[in-house]
């Protein structure tokens, strides 16, 4: 089973050729946001509520998740495909309600940053990847010191560290001549993240967050994180050799951790 994009479309389409009793459509926003504007016909759930009860969700609906511009909503879709059992219509919103609302959305690429490299590539391009990622995380626990968030954006960023150093351990057992990890993690330009946003792109595009800033940047933070999820358990499937594919599941598994540790952040946030 996968998740399924729609666009706004394909979603009022599907709104209107399918029963109303044969699917869920589930905005998790926070209620301040729903309340402001949502989806007709559109269930609130919060994403740090739906943590608690996704796994009573009916399996035998379709689920179409929502939220501001996207990385909520695949983090709720995220775990309803893995907690509900049978579920086979899984669907997120592209865009979010920014592009419902016919907005102008800011698209994080879709790409494939592994495809054609070797194993040993693979690990170097991880490693740049965590430390991209390590960067964007410290940039907002240093400029943004409200302590409601800084300290989740700064636990990330250590983690993000510990991750490079998984890798790096995996890649020294199977290159006796690598360089120590702090020389070569201090090597590496860090300019793209996990989910393959542009380090610059991402900061200029914090720089023009204005209204709920601790909500967009949870959200832009929670897309990072479920694409890079999503990039390293496929490149799990897609290598041969056990013991790298369990390194590569590993750090999956740690992405869904941090998922759960921004959700968790976002009570936190002002209205």
């Amino acid at each position: 089973m996968a998740i399924k994009d729609l666009t706004p479309n394909q979603l009022r389409q599907f709104i209107q050729n399918h029963d109303e009793k044969s699917y869920l459509l589930l905005d998790v926003r926070q209620p301040d946001e729903y309340e402001t504007f949502h989806i007709p016909g559109a269930r609130l759930i919060p994403l740090p509520e739906l943590v608690q009860t996704v796994d009573s969700l009916p399996a035998d609906k379709a689920l179409i998740f929502y939220c501001h511009v996207g990385g909520r909503s695949l983090a709720a879709a995220s775990m309803a495909e893995e907690e509900i059992q049978g579920a086979e219509n899984i669907y997120n919103l592209s865009g979010g309600i920014m592009a419902w609302d016919q907005a102008t959305v800011s698209n994080q690429p879709d790409v494939r940053l592994f495809d054609g490299q070797t194993t040993l590539e693979m690990f170097r391009t991880a490693m740049n990847l965590e430390k991209g990622a390590m960067r964007f995380y410290a940039h907002i626990s240093d400029a943004y010191p409200d302590p409601s968030w800084s300290e989740v954006f700064g636990r990330l960023a250590k983690a993000e560290i510990a991750h490079a150093k998984t890798v790096h351990e995996a890649w020294e057992q199977r290159d006796a001549e690598l360089a120590p990890f702090e020389k070569l993690f201090e090597g590496l330009d860090g300019e793209v993240l996990e989910g393959g946003l542009a380090l610059k792109d991402a900061m200029t595009q914090l720089a023009f967050e204005g209204e709920q800033t601790c909500l967009r940047m949870l959200e832009m933070a929670l897309k990072i994180e479920y694409t890079a999820y999503d990039l390293y358990r496929n490149l799990a499937h897609q290598l041969s050799e056990s013991e790298n594919s369990e390194v590569f599941l590993s750090i999956a598994q740690a992405e869904k951790g941090h998922m759960r540790a921004l959700i968790d952040a976002i009570e936190g946030c002002p209205p």
